[in-house]
């Protein structure tokens, strides 16, 4: 198995600019859930090609640091280059519309959905909660890691990388 190291990750919207990120390792599928808020720019900007504005929402996670307060394609992950500067991390961007690109993400969203439902206030789960419902996930055997469960996977994974001293992510 590949070490780990490459992360996707998304945010599921509620109501109420409330927001749950979701980061999920790749090869082990091991799942994070940073709580998020939605904050309004007072700027509007003009759609494509309409001569209509609209007003556009930014994604934040709660109580992020500078090197990780931004999310997704637009001004929401602005500071990736600093993020790579300071750690070494690389990120890369999926096509827009592109879903398929980030088949672990959009497949841990749906099993997810089952708890965060469409048209919810998600600010009124705490980090408690939230790891919790990580933690669920992780305990939950993958038939794609030969039944054993993310948590399992990740673990192997990072003593492999500390008994060899190999701590890339390639």
């Amino acid at each position: 198995m590949p070490s780990p190291g490459h992360w996707e990750g998304d945010l599921i919207i509620g109501l109420d600019r409330s927001a749950i990120g979701t980061l999920v390792e790749r090869t082990t599928r091991f799942t994070m859930l940073p709580h998020g808020r939605v904050r309004r720019r007072a700027a509007c900007e003009k759609r494509p090609g309409t001569g209509r504005s609209r007003r556009r929402d930014d994604h934040q996670p709660a109580g992020s640091t500078a090197a990780d307060t931004d999310w997704d394609r637009g001004k929401e992950l602005a500071q990736h280059a600093q993020l790579t500067a300071d750690t070494g991390v690389q990120v890369y961007f999926a096509d827009p519309h592109s879903p398929w690109q980030r088949g672990t993400n959009e497949n841990t969203i749906c099993l997810l959905r089952q708890r965060f439902l469409k048209g919810t206030a998600l600010a009124r789960w705490n980090r408690d909660d939230l790891d919790a419902i990580a933690a669920t996930l992780n305990k939950r055997p993958r038939k794609t890691l030969g039944w054993k469960t993310p948590a399992e996977a990740m673990n192997e994974q990072l003593l492999a990388i500390q008994s060899t001293g190999d701590a890339t992510t390639g």
